[in-house]
């Protein structure tokens, strides 16, 4: 069961009336404020040396129903063992590489979400294979929502095997689960995700927070 951290002294403004995917700037990145942001509809990243807190007017999310499979990819799935934090570290270091492009995770993140995943919040879903971790994604759990920010592969397919691991680790019959991936782009695309309006995403937000953790999580 995770541990409620201590609360925020930050309040997260109402997006609905806000043009743009960049909500606020500024608070801090303490285990209680990431998880009133998470179940406020936002997510951080860093814009030009400051915390921005986004809520994307399009939201990316991945319908459990509708990841899409190839027989390629299923073919890959079987050549994997999918782990759930055993190594959420070594998940959020290979995302950090600074050597990938559109790298963002700084060591002020690291650090965050490492706390976070101490107390029980934060999750890596991992794609082993002969041993070794070959890929990956790490995220936030919270009710129904499981928040994705990021992502990697050593081997070829491993981070799509991982997504089908964690959509496999998500599906119970409770379809107000939810797959935040916060933005669609042509990979995610390709492997199901769909975008929704951010209304659309607050409401099923609400209803996501309702459910109990995913049995793997808890």
């Amino acid at each position: 069961m995770p541990t409620e951290p201590d609360a925020t002294p930050w309040d997260f403004p109402d997006p609905s009336g806000v043009p743009d995917d960049l909500v606020a700037l500024g608070a801090d990145l303490r285990p209680g404020t990431l998880l009133r942001a998470y179940r406020s509809g936002f997510f951080p990243m860093p814009v030009d040396g400051e915390l921005g807190w986004w809520s994307p007017q399009r939201r990316g999310v991945l319908p459990l129903d509708g990841v899409r499979i190839t027989r390629s990819l299923r073919k890959s799935c079987k050549q994997f063992e999918i782990r759930v934090d055993t190594a959420f570290e070594e998940v959020i270091d290979a995302c950090a590489d600074p050597s990938r492009d559109g790298s963002w995770i700084e060591p002020e993140i690291r650090t965050a979400y490492v706390e976070l995943h101490r107390l029980g919040w934060a999750h890596s879903v991992e794609a082993w294979r002969d041993g070794e971790l070959a890929g990956g994604l790490y995220g936030v759990a919270a009710g129904g929502l499981f928040a994705g920010e990021s992502m990697f592969h050593r081997v070829r397919d491993a981070s799509k095997v991982a997504l089908v691991g964690l959509v496999e680790l998500l599906d119970d019959g409770r379809e107000e689960r939810l797959v935040d991936v916060q933005w669609q782009t042509d990979h995610l695309e390709t492997l199901g995700v769909v975008e929704i309006a951010r209304v659309d995403y607050l409401a099923r937000l609400r209803a996501a927070l309702a459910l109990p953790l995913p049995e793997r999580f808890d």
